[in-house]
């Protein structure tokens, strides 16, 4: 008799829960289910079977919790890269803002200018 070996759709890796053969986190995927994006376009999105978000959904829905924990904490820690990096770099980006335009795309420039000075307006 031979036996079927049923590969699980969820595992644990060093990027934590990850849809097998993809390197798709489940927490990629709870950024679309926290806005409420239907399972059939997160499907297409990300490019998966019917079978792994059905996986997935049911995977998340069984260890809510857990899931939910290490969201959080997926999300905390890149907040914490976001702001040490803008830290890090505030002061090369304001040298940047005052540095003159590219020569020869100095209308290209105005017009960025005029653009960022309309979408600032309140």
């Amino acid at each position: 008799m031979e036996t079927i070996e049923i590969q699980p759709t969820v595992i644990r890796t060093s990027r934590g829960l990850t849809i097998a053969g993809t390197r798709i986190t489940l927490y990629s995927i709870m950024d679309y289910l926290k806005e409420e994006w239907p399972p059939h376009l997160i499907r297409d999105w990300f490019n998966l079977t019917d079978e792994q978000i059905q996986d997935v959904l049911a995977y998340i829905e069984i260890h809510r919790d857990e899931v939910e924990k290490e969201y959080a904490e997926v999300l905390a820690y890149a907040d914490e890269i976001r702001q040490y990096w803008e830290e890090r770099n505030r002061e090369r980006f304001a040298q940047i803002a005052t540095l003159p335009p590219p020569p020869g795309r100095e209308a290209a420039w105005a017009k960025l200018q005029a653009q960022k000075a309309k979408l600032a307006k309140p």
